[in-house]
C-alpha cells in the first residue's frame, strides 16, 4: 500500500479575521523575522496576491518575493501590507 499525500496550503485554511490575527500573532512569538515574512506571504495569499498588491501599491512579483522564504521585506512593505488586510503593528511588554 503506497502512502498518498498532499501538499499543505495554510493559506487555505484562513477563513476568518480571527483567524488571521491567530495565524499571525502565533508566526509573532519567536521573533523570528523571516518566520514573520513568510507567515504574512501566507496570509497575502489567502486574501488573493494580486489584490493586495493594488492596495499596498507593490508590485505582485516584488511581494511574492519579499514575503517567501527568502524574503527580507522592508518596515514600509510589511506595514503597507498590514494596513492593505486591516491590520497594524502594535507593540506589548513581553510576558
Amino acid at each position: 500500500m503506497t502512502l498518498k499525500t498532499t501538499h499543505f496550503d495554510p493559506a487555505a485554511y484562513l477563513e476568518s479575521e480571527e483567524d488571521v490575527v491567530a495565524f499571525l500573532d502565533a508566526a509573532m512569538e519567536d521573533g523570528d523575522a523571516a518566520h514573520i515574512a513568510r507567515a504574512l506571504g501566507v496570509v497575502a495569499r489567502s486574501k488573493g496576491m494580486t489584490e493586495i498588491a493594488r492596495r499596498t501599491g507593490v508590485g505582485r512579483q516584488a511581494l511574492y518575493g519579499a514575503l517567501s522564504n527568502e524574503g527580507n521585506p522592508t518596515l514600509e512593505t510589511l506595514t503597507a501590507v498590514l494596513a492593505a488586510l486591516g491590520l497594524r503593528l502594535s507593540v506589548q511588554r513581553a510576558a
